[in-house]
């Protein structure tokens, strides 16, 4: 196999609970997570022998603002996939991007997990799961989710994965849900950094879990009765045209919207028979015709 394509789903935050920090400088976090239809994605094919560039793993994408140095998870992921394995054939990666970025919908961590899957594939060594969960981990803490299918509770900093019982699960699988961002991001490392400096802002590490709990034992509990995202909190407080959305989408259409992971991404969930059209026109009138917008549903 000398060419392969790789889905790179998005996700989103259903909940999210940042509890405390570690004494490593990570969080602690309790949140439901669920894989979308919509997604990235990456290209990989080996570099023939002979040619110029024979010994060195490129990437190429027509994105702009897409780093194509070592600092983007997917060149990360194939030197880590080479560390470990010691297969060493240069690849050429083509990403098509399609989530945006600063979004808080995990692509990066998503491109990194792919490239790994890609980089099996290539190469025929297939990693143990053991080994495959520890480079993932190894690259960042969202990366290990986007190795299962299906919602998980993550915990710890993100690397602790908890499928959800079948019966929650089946409430959530094949939910249509609009994906909407305003064209600024918001960088995870500062929605973490203003967290910490408040800590009263904290969530509470038992309520989270009892909440997580009584929604997943209830078989009537809807999404929009999930815990809320702390992050929402220092991220509102400095972009109120998230907040302030979310209530007009509330006020125009009845809509629940949330905030996915740090942001500035939003999602609300819509009914079969919800007009799309009409509520993506509310978005565009009040964020602009370059807002991103995408009907989509979970994985």
């Amino acid at each position: 196999m000398s060419n392969v394509t790789v889905a790179s789903p998005a996700k989103i935050n259903l909940s999210l609970a940042i509890t405390g920090r570690r004494e490593d400088g990570f969080h602690e976090l309790i949140s439901l997570v669920a894989p979308l239809a919509f997604g990235d994605e990456l290209q990989a094919g080996l570099v023939p022998a002979g040619s110029v560039n024979e010994e060195e793993t490129t990437l190429a994408c027509e994105t702009p603002g897409v780093p194509l140095d070592g600092t983007n998870l997917v060149l990360r992921a194939a030197a880590a996939f080479a560390a470990a394995t010691g297969w060493r054939r240069a690849v050429q990666f083509t990403l098509i991007k399609r989530i945006p970025i600063g979004a808080g919908l995990g692509g990066g961590s998503s491109n990194a997990v792919a490239a790994l899957r890609a980089m099996e594939m290539l190469s025929g060594h297939r990693l143990a799961a053991e080994e495959r969960l520890a480079l993932a981990a190894g690259l960042g803490s969202d990366c290990p989710l986007f190795l299962h299918d299906g919602p998980l509770v993550m915990r710890g900093r993100g690397e602790q994965l908890t499928p959800l019982p079948a019966e929650a699960a089946a409430r959530l699988r094949g939910r249509r849900v609009l994906i909407f961002k305003p064209v600024f991001g918001v960088a995870t490392a500062w929605a973490f950094q203003t967290l910490a400096a408040r800590p009263e802002w904290y969530a509470s590490a038992v309520e989270s879990e009892a909440a997580l709990s009584a929604w997943m034992a209830d078989a009537a509990a809807t999404p929009n009765q999930l815990p809320e995202n702390t992050l929402e909190r220092p991220v509102f407080a400095k972009w109120p045209a998230l907040p302030v959305m979310l209530a007009w989408l509330s006020e125009r259409h009845g809509l629940v919207g949330r905030m996915s992971g740090s942001g500035s991404a939003c999602f609300a969930w819509l009914s079969a028979d919800a007009d799309a059209d009409a509520i993506m026109a509310t978005i565009r009138e009040g964020w602009g015709a370059e807002c991103f917008v995408e009907v989509t549903e979970l994985g």
